[in-house]
C-alpha cells in the first residue's frame, strides 16, 4: 500500500508478536478483532489494516455508499487560554484570528528553517481551541505548544475519534443526529446521540462528504456498533484510508511532507492565510516565515508536490526515483499505489519546479525498469463534499 509500511512489517516474525503486544489500544481494539480485522503496527497503536472484504472492496464501498473509520489514534487537544487565536498564530501560519467560531481550519506546524513540523485540524470552539493531530507526532505537537505556548492549558483528551465518510454518509447521520446534516465542509459543532455529547465536525481524509466524530472514549464502541448496524456502513481499514487518500491528493505527514519539505513545495499555499503573507495585516509571525513567505512572493522554491497518472497496472511505489526524459534526476515519489476508482495507477511526488505542469512525462525507475507517468493535477477523483 502506498506510503503505508508498519515498522512490523519489517520485523522477523519472532519479533512481531512482541510488538503487538508492546502497541496501545485505541477503544474498538476488541471490536475490531470480532469483525476478524487483520492488525498491524501504526504509529504505535495496533491498528485495524483491512477486514475480510479486503482493501480493493472496502474502498469501493467508501466511495459507493459510506465507510467507518477508526482514527481514535489520532491526538485531541484543548486549548485554553487567553486569545487564543491570536497565540496559536505565533506557531501555524493559518488565518486563526479571522476564523469564525464553529469553523475548522486546516494548519501546519513550521520549523524554524521552513519545514513542516506536522500537519493538524483547527477548530474555534468559542472560547477555546480544539486541535487534531497526527498520531505519530502527537507527543512532539503536545511538547511544542507546551513550550510555545507557556501561558496557556494545552490538554490532552482521552476519546475516541470516528470517521463516516462517504456519499452516504449524511443520510445515516440524520437517522442518528439530525441537527449534525446542517453543518457544511469544514464546519463543526456538539451534538448529542443517545445521551452522549459527540463533537461533530463535517470533512473528510477520503475526498467524500463525511464527519469526524469525537466521542468520550467510554462511549466510542457503542457508537461505533450503532454506526456499523445501518446498513449503509461498513468498517474500513488503513489500506483503504490511505488509497482512498491518494485518490483525494491528500498528504500523509512522514510520507509526503516532512521537515525538510517548506509549505510551498508541497502544494499547500491555500493553508497560508492571506493575512499572514507578505503586505498582510499580520504578516509573519510564525516559524520560518522569512523563507515560506519569500517563497510564495516570488515562486522561488526548487521542487513542487504533483499529481503523477501511470498507466497499465504497475503501481510506482513511495520512494522511486524520477527522471526527465535525459535519464537525468528529476524527482521521487512520495506516495503511489493502484487507484481503484481510477483503474490506473496513481502516485503523488516532488518534481524539480520546471517539470511540474500538467502533461509532462518524467520516468519511474522501478526494479530495473522506467515507467512513463504524467504529471497531473490533484484530486484525481471529484471531491464530494458538502459545501452548502
Amino acid at each position: 500500500m502506498a506510503g503505508f509500511k508498519p515498522a512490523m512489517f519489517i520485523l522477523s516474525r519472532e519479533k512481531v508478536g512482541q510488538a503487538m503486544k508492546e502497541q496501545r489500544k485505541t477503544p474498538l481494539f476488541d471490536l475490531h478483532e470480532e469483525l476478524g480485522a487483520r492488525m498491524v503496527s501504526f504509529a504505535g497503536y495496533s491498528m485495524p489494516v483491512q477486514f475480510p472484504a479486503g482493501v480493493k472492496k472496502e474502498h469501493e464501498h467508501t466511495r459507493q455508499a459510506c465507510g467507518l473509520f477508526d482514527v481514535s489514534h489520532m491526538g485531541q487537544v484543548l486549548l485554553h487560554g487567553p486569545d487564543p487565536a491570536g497565540a496559536l498564530e505565533t506557531l501555524v501560519p493559518s488565518d486563526l484570528v479571522g476564523l469564525e467560531a464553529g469553523r475548522q481550519r486546516y494548519g501546519l506546524f513550521t520549523s524554524e528553517e521552513g519545514g513542516i513540523l506536522d500537519d493538524l485540524m483547527i477548530v474555534n470552539a468559542g472560547d477555546h481551541f480544539y486541535l487534531v493531530v497526527n498520531a505519530a507526532c502527537k507527543e512532539q505537537d503536545i511538547a511544542h505548544l507546551r513550550q510555545g505556548l507557556s501561558g496557556h492549558s494545552i490538554e490532552e483528551l482521552d476519546r475516541g475519534l470516528l470517521a463516516l465518510q462517504g456519499p452516504e454518509a449524511a443520510a445515516v447521520m440524520q437517522r442518528l443526529c439530525p441537527p449534525a446534516c446542517n453543518l457544511v465542509f469544514m464546519q463543526h459543532g456538539r451534538f448529542m446521540i443517545d445521551g452522549v455529547e459527540v463533537w461533530v465536525s463535517r470533512s473528510g481524509y477520503t475526498g467524500e462528504d463525511g464527519f469526524e466524530i469525537s466521542v468520550p472514549a467510554a462511549s466510542t464502541e457503542a457508537l461505533a456498533r450503532r454506526l456499523l448496524s445501518e446498513p449503509e456502513v461498513a468498517p474500513v481499514g488503513l489500506g483503504a484510508r490511505d488509497s482512498l487518500r491518494l485518490e483525494a491528493g491528500l498528504c500523509l505527514y512522514g510520507h509526503d511532507l516532512d521537515t525538510s519539505t517548506t509549505p510551498v513545495e508541497a502544494g499547500l499555499i491555500w493553508a497560508i492565510g492571506k493575512p499572514r503573507r507578505q503586505d498582510g495585516e499580520r504578516a509573519g509571525g510564525f516559524p520560518g516565515a522569512e523563507l515560506i513567505l519569500h517563497q510564495v512572493a516570488e515562486k522561488d522554491h526548487r521542487r513542487k508536490r504533483v499529481g503523477l497518472l501511470g498507466e497499465g497496472r504497475a503501481p510506482v511505489r513511495e520512494g522511486a526515483p524520477l527522471l526527465d526524459e535525459h535519464g537525468e534526476p528529476a524527482g521521487v515519489v512520495c506516495s503511489g499505489g493502484f487507484g481503484p476508482s481510477l483503474g490506473r495507477p496513481v502516485a503523488m511526488g516532488y518534481v524539480t519546479s520546471e517539470l511540474a505542469h500538467p502533461g509532462q512525462v518524467v520516468y519511474a525507475e522501478v526494479r530495473g525498469k522506467r515507467l512513463a507517468v504524467t504529471v497531473t493535477r490533484m484530486p484525481f477523483v471529484t471531491p464530494g463534499y458538502h459545501r452548502g
